[in-house]
C-alpha cells in the first residue's frame, strides 16, 4: 500500500493546486483558455515539454523498446528533439505574432480568418478533434498502468488499484483541475510535475541500474552474449527507410491543437527562445533511460506480450525499488503521464467553444460566462468518453499514438506551412488536405486492424508495396520500406499546391493584413459564422 499513498499524496496535491488557480480566474475565455497571454519564459518551457512527455514517452518508449530495442530512441527522440524545437522557431513564432496581432486563440481561428473561410475551418477542426482522443486515450492508459502496477505485491497478485480504477482517478484528477482551473491550473500543475519527474527520473534509473542483478553494466554485456538478446541493443531490426521515416512523424507536435494554443498564450516572444535551447537536452534526459531500461528489461522479465511491454518500466520499478521510493517514483512518472491528459482535454475543450458553440452564435446569446460554463461542461463530457474508450485497452501505447495522433497531425503540417508562409495558398487547398489526410489515416488504420502480422515474416496487404512488417505486436502497416507518414505528408503539401493554384487566392485585403504586417492591425474578419 505504501506507493498508492505516496501516489495518492500526490493526486491530492495536483487537485490542491488547482483549487487555487481557480480562486485566480477573471472568469472570462481569454483567461480561462490562454491564462491572459502571459506565460513567461521558463515556465513557457517546462509547459511545451511537459505536454510531450506522455505516457507514450515514458511508457511507450520503454515498451517499444522491450520489443524492438534501443533504435527506438534514433527513431523518435532524436528526431524529435531537433525538429520539434526548430518548428517551435520557425512556425510557433510566427503563429504567436499573428495570434497576439489579431486576437486568435485556436488554429482553426487563425485558419479561417487567413483563408476567409467558414466549412474548411469546421472539417480541419472535426478531423483535429477526432485525432486529438486517442492521445488523451494513451494517457488515461497510461495512468491505469501507472497505479495498477504499482500497487500489486508482486507476479500473479491482483494490484490493490485495479486497471480500470487507476484509469478513473486519473481521469477525475485531470477532469477537477482543467475544470476549476482553466490554462492557469494546467500551468501551475505542469511546473510542479514536470519539475517533480526530471528530479526523480534520474533517482529512478539509478536505483533500477544498481539493484538489477550484476548491475546495469554487467546484465547489458550479458545481453550482448545471446544473439536474440544482443538484436536489442542495435538498430538492425528496422529497415533503414521506415527509421528515417520518423524524422516528420514530430512535425506532428506544433500541429496538436494544444501546442498551438500554448504558443498563442506566450506573454513574449523571448519565451520561445529558451524552448529551443533547452528542450533537445530535456528530451535526452527523459528518453534515453526509459528506451535503456525497456531494452535491458526484456532479458529481466521476458515475455511481455502486446500491450503488457509498455508496464517494463514500471515492473521494474516495482521489482527492484524500495515501496516508499517507488511510490514516489511512480508519481513522477504519473505526473507527466497527467500533464499532457491535462492539455489535451483543455485543447478540445478550447476548440469547441471557440471554434463551434463561439463561432456559431452560442457566446453572442450566453456571454463570456455562458461560454466558460459550456467549455466546463464539455471538458466532462470527452473525459467520460476518452475513459470508457480506455478501458478497452485498445492496443499498445507506442502504435496507438504513431497510427492516428502523430501521422495525421504531422500530415497536416503542410496546411500550417503554406498558410503562414504562402500567399497564394487557399481554403480549397486546405480542405483537399485535410480530407486526404482524415481518409488515408482512416485507410491506414482499417488496413492495420484487418490484417495481422506473423513472427515470420511480412503479411503483404497489396502486393510489394503496401505490407505489414512484424515490429509491432500486431504488426506495422509499410508503404514500400517506408512509414505511412511518408506518402501522406507528401499526398497533403502536393494537393495544397496545385490545388491552391487552380483556385481564387484569398481577397488582397486579408493578403496585406497578413503579409504586410507592417500595416495597422484590424480584427479578425472571420469571428463568427456568416
Amino acid at each position: 500500500m505504501i506507493p498508492a499513498i505516496v501516489i495518492a499524496l500526490y493526486l491530492v496535491v495536483i487537485s490542491y493546486i488547482g483549487s487555487v488557480a481557480f480562486r485566480r480566474s477573471k472568469g472570462n475565455t481569454e483567461d480561462f483558455f490562454l491564462a491572459s497571454r502571459g506565460i513567461g519564459g521558463i515556465v513557457f518551457f517546462l509547459w511545451i515539454f511537459a505536454t510531450n512527455m506522455t505516457a507514450f514517452a515514458i511508457l511507450g518508449s520503454s515498451g517499444a523498446a522491450y520489443r524492438g530495442g534501443i533504435g527506438i530512441f534514433g527513431l523518435m527522440a532524436t528526431s524529435s528533439a531537433l525538429v520539434i524545437p526548430l518548428s517551435i522557431f520557425v512556425i510557433g513564432t510566427r503563429l504567436w505574432a499573428l495570434g497576439k496581432r489579431f486576437g486568435h486563440q485556436t488554429q482553426v481561428q487563425f485558419f479561417r480568418d487567413r483563408w476567409e473561410c467558414s466549412t474548411t475551418g469546421t472539417i480541419i477542426f472535426a478531423l483535429s478533434a477526432i485525432m486529438l482522443v486517442p492521445y488523451m486515450i494513451i494517457s488515461i492508459i497510461g495512468g491505469g498502468e501507472v497505479l495498477a502496477n504499482i500497487s500489486t505485491n508482486g507476479p500473479g497478485t491482483p494490484p490493490l488499484i485495479p486497471y480500470w480504477m487507476g484509469c478513473a482517478i486519473v481521469a477525475l484528477v485531470v477532469t477537477i483541475n482543467v475544470f476549476f482551473g482553466g490554462m492557469r491550473g494546467v500551468v501551475w500543475v505542469n511546473v510542479f510535475q514536470t519539475i517533480l519527474f526530471l528530479l526523480f527520473g534520474l533517482v529512478a534509473v539509478m536505483t533500477i541500474s544498481s539493484l538489477i542483478p550484476g548491475g546495469f553494466t554487467s546484465r547489458v554485456e550479458h545481453m550482448l552474449q545471446n544473439p536474440k538478446a544482443a538484436a536489442l541493443l542495435t538498430r538492425g531490426r528496422m529497415d533503414p527507410r521506415y527509421f528515417w521515416s520518423y524524422t516528420l512523424v514530430p512535425l506532428s507536435s506544433i500541429m496538436f491543437p494544444h501546442m498551438a494554443i500554448m504558443c498563442f498564450s506566450a506573454r513574449k516572444m523571448s519565451a520561445f527562445k529558451r524552448t529551443v535551447v533547452l528542450y533537445p537536452l530535456a528530451i535526452m534526459a527523459i528518453w534515453l533511460p526509459c528506451v535503456f531500461l525497456g531494452a535491458v528489461g526484456a532479458s529481466l522479465i521476458p515475455g511481455l506480450k502486446g500491450p503488457e511491454a509498455d508496464s517494463i518500466l514500471l515492473r521494474l520499478l516495482a521489482q527492484y525499488a524500495p515501496p516508499v521510493l517507488a511510490g514516489v517514483l511512480g508519481a513522477g512518472i504519473i505526473s507527466a503521464v497527467m500533464g499532457s491528459d491535462c492539455h489535451q482535454v483543455l485543447a478540445l475543450s478550447t476548440m469547441f467553444t471557440k471554434d463551434i458553440f463561439s463561432y456559431y452564435g452560442g457566446q453572442e446569446k450566453y456571454g463570456e460566462r455562458g461560454s466558460v460554463a459550456f467549455a466546463r461542461g464539455f471538458i466532462v463530457v470527452v473525459t467520460v468518453i476518452a475513459y470508457l474508450i480506455a478501458l478497452q485497452r485498445p492496443e499498445n501505447i507506442f502504435e496507438l499514438a504513431t497510427r492516428y495522433a502523430f501521422t495525421g497531425f504531422a500530415s497536416l503540417a503542410p496546411i500550417m506551412i503554406a498558410a503562414l508562409f504562402w500567399k497564394r495558398s487557399t481554403k480549397y487547398g486546405a480542405l483537399a488536405a485535410t480530407l486526404w489526410v482524415g481518409a488515408s489515416v482512416a485507410l491506414a488504420g482499417y488496413l492495420q486492424n484487418t490484417h495481422k502480422a506473423v513472427p515470420t515474416g511480412p503479411v503483404p496487404v497489396w502486393g510489394d508495396v503496401l505490407y505489414l512488417q512484424p515490429l509491432t505486436s500486431g504488426g506495422s502497416l509499410v508503404f514500400m520500406g517506408f512509414h505511412p507518414v511518408v506518402p501522406i505528408l507528401v499526398g497533403s503539401a502536393l494537393l495544397v499546391w496545385l490545388v491552391s493554384l487552380v483556385t481564387p487566392a484569398p481577397s488582397q485585403k486579408t493578403i496585406d493584413r497578413y503579409f504586410n504586417l507592417t500595416a495597422p492591425a484590424e480584427p479578425a474578419l472571420a469571428e463568427t459564422a456568416a
